[in-house]
């Protein structure tokens, strides 16, 4: 039994093993090409709103009452119509995602600053102090070269999170290989 279960152990961190570096060499690889990562990104986004577009509008079907079924339509609109503007026009969407994600960095900074204020007697808010600095310098360096950032941004952002996310995986499925052996 023990025998088994080490077998089974050692083929799940291999087959971890091999989709971490899959995903490191993934993250690599859009951080050399940004814009198009972050045009891919604008794919994937555009076809996620077509598809909630569809589920609003069945949800339309189910839904009780005629103001709920009017409100399920009017979102299946909007999602679907949004969604087929990023697909037809995919740079453009890039510059809306990019715009987007400088006003979440703007919000998130300003909401690190009153979190901060609010805790402030504790020990360690000096650290979200330091947060809301970094993410509003974020958000003003995406804004300030907007939209020529588009090209960047959001590529750049997705290639790191693979990166960082594949190494840790690829940590924890070697410590998990090791514990086990």
């Amino acid at each position: 039994m023990g025998n088994s279960l080490h077998r089974d152990v050692h083929q799940a961190t291999t087959w971890s093993i091999v989709l971490s570096a899959s995903m490191i060499f993934a993250g690599i690889l859009a951080l050399f090409v940004p814009a198009m990562t972050g045009v891919a990104v604008t794919l994937v986004v555009g076809w996620l709103l077509i598809i909630s577009g569809i589920l609003h509008l069945g949800f339309a079907w189910r839904a009780s009452g005629p103001g709920t079924v009017v409100w399920e339509i009017l979102l299946a609109v909007v999602y679907a119509a949004t969604g087929f503007y990023l697909l037809a026009n995919p740079v453009m969407g890039l510059e809306a995602i990019t715009l987007a994600l400088a006003m979440y960095l703007v919000c998130e900074g300003a909401l690190e600053f009153v979190l901060a204020f609010a805790l402030r007697p504790l020990p360690g808010t000096g650290w979200l102090v330091f947060d809301g600095i970094v993410t509003l310098l974020l958000a003003v360096l995406i804004w300030r070269g907007w939209p020529t950032s588009s090209t960047w941004v959001v590529g750049t952002l997705v290639g790191i999170s693979m990166f960082f996310s594949g190494l840790t995986r690829l940590m924890i499925s070697m410590a998990v290989r090791r514990i086990a052996a």
